[in-house]
């Protein structure tokens, strides 16, 4: 699960970890922009949105069973460089996210209030060293 993440916002580097308390992450709107959101929910915060900053795929895809179906769902992309993850030894590891593709976002809502999950699935490479892999897609204007 990516811990963190960098992206262009506004011809600036950023780097924004979900550990941190109102977490941000880019998402990309049908023109093209950017808007920045909410990375999901860390404990101590006041939303009624699920906690954590990520949505396994097979959650998502559960159908009418799916927790999520209450929040609205809707998919969308996130354009980053890179993100990190921590290994086994707990080290942090950046992967560079290939141009032309994009992490798949959940963007949740109740009532008012909107947050983003990164949408993970298991690795197709079980040496991979990580349980839970973001969804990278190719990117376009959606």
């Amino acid at each position: 699960m990516p811990e963190a993440v960098m992206f262009y916002y506004q011809n600036k580097i950023h780097t924004v970890y979900f550990s941190h308390a109102k977490a941000m992450l880019p998402v990309k709107l049908k023109n093209g922009n950017c808007k920045l959101v909410i990375w999901g929910h860390r404990e101590g915060e006041n939303t009624e949105l699920p906690l954590g900053g990520w949505a396994r795929l097979s959650n998502i895809r559960d159908g009418k069973e799916s927790h999520w179906n209450m929040y609205s769902p809707k998919p969308v992309q996130i354009p980053v460089e890179k993100f990190m993850e921590k290994n086994f030894e707990g080290r942090p590891c950046w992967y560079e996210v290939t141009h032309g593709k994009c992490l798949q976002g959940l963007l949740a809502h109740h009532e008012d209030e909107y947050r983003l999950y990164i949408v993970t699935i298991e690795p197709e490479d079980l040496s991979n060293c990580h349980y839970r892999w973001p969804h990278i897609l190719t990117s376009s204007i959606i």
